[in-house]
């Protein structure tokens, strides 16, 4: 398979920076998750490693030998779109089939190709229907096995499965990962959804405008995000971001949020350490999970109301109001009973993230263990 190498990529479309300056390095047989939202660069990069889009300055390098200006039938790459792309009046056989008889290779390598992706595909009952007469799950398989057969360098995939239901996804996405394993493919795939990404990627490449904002495993993206940017689009419910001022000496500190109205404990340390962080406001993130909620007062707490309950079955999402800001937690199924109770509440330090307002980059404090699951 490939190591892939992207260095001081930069692609404009006219007075439109698309890609800026982007560094990455795609290690041989590992799933790298492009991530962001619609229009931030990341299809136009999968297009380029490709060479179905040319780029304006910087070196892409596959196995050490730079591609940039060969065309994309000499890169040895394969690519499967979102809306499958399939030949209509062929058959799953011959669609599978294509690209190896288009490299004139012989009937008996032909039909053992195929048989053997039919069948690491689960397929291999459909090979003589037309795409008109499968399921939109069923033509993904075929398009993937139109890729895999002829056993490519890499695998791009751009929103593969973006075009299906729901519980479709959820199987493709099990699919995708085995087939990663099985074949030792280097896999690149884009998306803009977080739940994909952090489920089948061994790392994530976060962009923004045109920007890589951070890469790393599913959970140091989501432990640790690089900035606000990253904080909020990693996460489901997003992150609690609020203003805050920090106050206090001695073994405890305060952690004031919002308005001021809510003044939460933190470790007496906390002011000495911000002091060592040149930032000009501070952004403080905790995600809903940060948030422990407990039905009596208890030390450390303080009372919250509850403003919106959503129950999602195995767990509430619920909306508190403080300090003229939202703070929503995550709580056990059926805790807080109705819109208007008052319970307590503290934010783990572990999962609190100190931000920098201007500039919205982490500040890299790391605080203590976190505590445990919520309190009933």
């Amino acid at each position: 398979m490939a190591e892939i190498v992207l260095q001081d990529i930069e692609k404009y479309f006219g007075d439109n920076y698309v890609i800026r300056k982007l560094n990455l390095t795609i290690a041989h047989k590992e799933f790298v998750v492009l991530l962001g939202p619609s229009g931030c660069g990341k299809t136009t990069t999968l297009r380029a490693i490709a060479g179905l889009e040319t780029v304006d300055t910087g070196d892409i390098r596959i196995d050490g030998k730079a591609v940039q200006d060969l065309r994309a039938a000499d890169r040895d790459i394969a690519f499967v779109f979102q809306l499958f792309a399939l030949y209509p009046h062929l058959t799953a056989y011959d669609n599978i089939a294509f690209p190896l008889r288009a490299t004139r290779e012989s009937k008996a390598e032909v039909e053992t190709k195929v048989r053997q992706v039919a069948k690491a595909l689960k397929i291999e009952h459909l090979l003589k229907q037309r795409p008109s007469a499968l399921s939109g799950g069923d033509m993904q398989r075929v398009a993937i096995g139109r890729a895999l057969v002829r056993r490519p360098k890499a695998m791009l995939m751009d929103e593969p499965i973006g075009a299906l239901d729901a519980k479709l996804r959820e199987d493709m996405r099990s699919e995708l990962k085995r087939l990663h394993i099985e074949n030792d493919s280097t896999t690149v795939y884009v998306t803009h959804d977080q739940v994909e990404a952090m489920s089948l990627a061994d790392r994530i490449a976060i962009m923004n405008d045109g920007v890589l904002q951070q890469v790393g495993t599913p959970t140091e993206v989501y432990r640790y995000p690089a900035n606000l940017f990253v904080a909020q689009f990693i996460g489901s419910p997003v992150m609690n971001i609020l203003p805050a001022t920090v106050r206090g000496e001695g073994p405890r500190s305060e952690l004031v949020v919002g308005e001021g109205a809510a003044a939460f404990d933190f470790p007496g340390d906390l002011p000495r350490r911000l002091a060592g962080k040149q930032h000009q406001s501070l952004t403080v993130g905790v995600r809903p999970e940060g948030v422990i909620v407990f039905t009596e007062e208890a030390p450390g707490t303080i009372p919250v109301e509850a403003h919106i309950i959503e129950p999602l079955g195995a767990y509430d999402i619920v909306d508190f109001q403080i300090g003229g800001q939202l703070l929503r937690a995550r709580t056990t199924s059926g805790m807080v009973k109705r819109i208007g109770e008052t319970v307590w509440a503290r934010l783990d330090e572990a999962q609190t993230h100190f931000f920098d307002t201007g500039s919205g980059d982490s500040l890299e404090i790391r605080l203590g263990e976190g505590h445990g699951a919520h309190q009933a």
